[in-house]
């Protein structure tokens, strides 16, 4: 209760401080007496089912309708940030630095002023860690067993990694707390960057919003045509990276904000109608599952735009013109139009190829004949991926209902409960150097903090891979339901 207390006491504080510096939800910042910036159309609220801690609408709110307002002074960037002249000589010294890398100098500046940072309410209530890839684990890595999936992983830590080794010289003439010079301070200062900042056109690392980045995120698709009376999918984090995107034929705007040079703010704009109570939402930008876990920390159990890819042959690649990143698998199991146009080209006798392109392009069957070569091939690609993986889709839900279980408090497994999972769960644990008391069940009286943050990540990984395994069976079957089809014709 005292933790509750505290966070209670420190987004009251935070909403505050907001609007003594002018942010605001109405249209006349100085018309609240409450001493919050929110209350006019937005209220701090915690939704469990839908991204945690997030906005709620206040009142009816209708589409493209401004709901917050945070003027440029409120914004913290590189430039707000580096006042002191000798900062900024110093700085200038170390050009060889990138904006992003900049901007998590200076956030780390600001921290080691304490309460005296002019950005310490806003500050003090950001996350303590976070579940972006850069924070995975060589164990939590490898529980993704997709190859694709294991390499950004680990090119995102490395990444992390250089960044920070690339600017210690800076941050040691900065006179830092040396709490804050090492790799742990810089990894959550990154990722605090990778999952927070918002496009500004003056500064290519962009800037941190107070306020504006407790907006959990919906997925862009089309449903943002058209008027709803409830949200969709929210995440589970709350991070922004948005930018105006679009306006419709009667200029009505349809998406969720940007900086506006007229009032010198960042202004936040409904994306579709809102009932009072329910959670405001924003977009910022189309994401597959693996890069909302690579810079925000996050994946969506129905996302729009995810996509899986499978291993296709070298040759295939040098008779398209399409992108490698348009070769995928939807959601739904379907082949995109680009992989199918690719494998029906490819699958084509090489003497008929040129002959066939235009049919090819226009997204029609070449032959029946050449239409089953692609099915079956598709069919086995998927099948033999599936088999190469080392756990079933079968074994993945049963590691995720195990994790749940011992995340909602469970001390105690039941090795009978876990069955074929129960080998990745002893070799997970004994990699955080926990040992199995006996042969029935696994104990832990206390579960430690740190257990508690792998388990949140193992969880994402497999539940990511098991996504990912569904994409892969969806596909089978669709190609097997339309393999039956042509044979019959």
């Amino acid at each position: 209760m005292a933790g509750e207390k505290q966070t209670v006491d420190g987004i009251e504080a935070l909403l505050s401080w907001a609007a003594q510096i002018g942010i605001s939800d109405s249209s006349s910042p100085n018309s609240s007496s409450s001493g919050s910036c929110l209350g006019h159309s937005l209220f701090v609220s915690d939704f469990p089912d839908a991204g945690g801690r997030g906005l709620g609408a206040a009142r009816e709110l209708r589409r493209g309708e401004i709901v917050l307002r945070v003027p440029k002074a409120a914004l913290f960037t590189t430039e707000s940030v580096i006042l002191d002249p000798e900062i900024a000589s110093l700085m200038e010294r170390h050009k060889h630095l990138s904006p992003i890398q900049r901007l998590i100098v200076c956030l780390l500046m600001e921290v080691n002023k304490g309460r005296s940072s002019k950005w310490y309410p806003y500050l003090s209530q950001l996350p303590r860690d976070y579940t972006t890839l850069s924070n995975f684990t060589v164990p939590e890595i490898k529980a993704f067993q997709v190859e694709d999936a294991i390499w950004a992983a680990e090119k995102a830590a490395e990444k992390t990694k250089s960044d920070w080794r690339g600017s210690l010289a800076l941050l040691n003439e900065l006179d830092l707390k040396p709490q804050l010079l090492n790799f742990r301070s810089w990894l959550w200062a990154s990722q605090t960057v990778s999952s927070r900042t918002l496009h500004i056109s003056w500064d290519e690392a962009g800037c941190l919003c107070p306020v504006g980045d407790l907006f959990n995120y919906d997925a862009p698709d089309e449903l943002v045509l058209h008027e709803h009376d409830e949200v969709g999918v929210a995440s589970k984090s709350c991070s922004l990276n948005c930018s105006v995107e679009a306006v419709n034929a009667s200029n009505e705007r349809l998406t969720d904000g940007g900086y506006e040079e007229s009032s010198s703010s960042y202004c936040f704009y409904a994306r579709r109608r809102y009932k009072q109570g329910g959670q405001v939402l924003l977009s910022y930008g189309t994401y597959t599952n693996l890069e909302l876990l690579e810079h925000y920390g996050f994946l969506l159990p129905q996302n729009p735009n995810d996509k899986a890819f499978i291993k296709l042959e070298p040759d295939l690649y040098k008779i398209t013109s399409y992108d490698i990143e348009s070769l995928y698998i939807q959601p739904d199991g379907i082949p995109s139009f680009a992989l199918l146009c690719a494998l029906r080209l490819w699958s084509a006798p090489v003497s008929c190829r040129k002959n066939y392109m235009h049919l090819v392009l226009s997204g029609s069957q070449v032959s029946v004949q050449i239409e089953l070569q692609v099915l079956n091939w598709l069919a086995k690609r998927c099948y033999e991926t599936l088999q190469d993986l080392p756990t079933t889709i079968k074994v993945d839900k049963i590691v995720v209902n195990g994790i749940d279980a011992l995340q909602r408090g469970k001390a105690r497994i039941d090795f009978r409960d876990l069955g074929p999972a129960l080998e990745e769960f002893k070799k997970f644990f004994e990699e955080l150097n926990l040992k199995f008391e006996n042969s029935e069940s696994f104990v832990i009286d206390v579960m430690p903090i740190r257990i508690r943050k792998s388990l949140e990540r193992w969880r994402l990984a497999v539940e990511w891979r098991l996504a990912y395994k569904s994409v892969l069976f969806k596909c089978f079957c669709y190609c097997k339901e339309q393999i039956d089809e042509l044979s019959l014709s």
